[in-house]
């Protein structure tokens, strides 16, 4: 799964990085460098209009336009790319509705006996990632609203957790959203990114803390790490 992750471009960096409009306007404030981005927090999403590229402000976790309470969104954070096209929650965005998901990285958590270790998921080179999304809008406001499509781990991330966000490389970038068929599995995303499996500190656990020390490296024999410290 993916239940928190970090995402630090602006939206004018975010425009030229997914060659799509600034459809931001007065939310454009609210997208800020966010090192720790939780359920239902606002975040970037690029999706398109009228056939167009735009980056807009979405919340995260998907709300069905049966939804009755806002909160529901909460439980819909992540959709699983094996069943999306056909939940009922899911299915008629993934017909219509498709997104990237822009971010620096993601994180997850091990559990090594009474311990348990976080590890952020992120390109060596610095580079963006794009998740697989789907959004949809909800209520009088029309508020946006998103999901990240999770699949099977690739490669040594399954040392971590057994799901993983699904990342689009590039050249996948306007086949989804068009509405293609989504790569098999995780492992083509990632082979082309060097991701890095980064032990990281405790404080991430808290979602009230924020900031780039959340991404930095900790003392890797004080937080054992997958033997394989990169992927691909």
């Amino acid at each position: 799964m993916c239940g928190r992750y970090a995402t630090t471009r602006s939206a004018a960096d975010l425009s030229a990085l997914f060659e799509a409009a600034d459809a931001t306007g007065a939310q454009a404030a609210g997208i800020v460098p966010r090192y720790n981005l939780a359920p239902t927090d606002p975040a970037p999403v690029v999706h398109l209009e009228q056939g167009a590229r735009v980056v807009s402000v979405g919340r995260w976790g998907l709300l069905p336009h049966w939804a009755r309470d806002p909160r529901q969104g909460a439980r819909m954070i992540n959709a699983r790319v094996e069943t999306a096209a056909t939940a009922r929650a899911y299915a008629e965005a993934y017909a219509r509705r498709r997104a990237l998901v822009p971010a620096d990285g993601w994180y997850e958590w091990r559990r090594d006996g009474a311990t348990r270790q976080a590890y952020f998921m992120t390109p060596r080179d610095g580079s963006v990632l794009a998740f697989a999304g789907l959004w949809s809008r909800w209520g009088p406001a029309r508020m946006l609203t998103f999901t990240i499509l999770t699949t099977a781990a690739a490669g040594v991330l399954a040392a971590v957790h057994d799901r993983m966000p699904l990342v689009l490389p590039r050249s996948r970038w306007g086949q989804w959203l068009g509405g293609g068929d989504p790569p098999a599995g995780g492992a083509e995303g990632v082979s082309r990114l060097g991701l890095e499996i980064r032990p990281v500190g405790p404080a991430v656990g808290n979602v009230r803390n924020d900031g780039p020390d959340l991404v930095k490296r900790v003392d890797p024999r004080r937080a054992p790490e997958p033997a394989q410290p990169t992927l691909f």
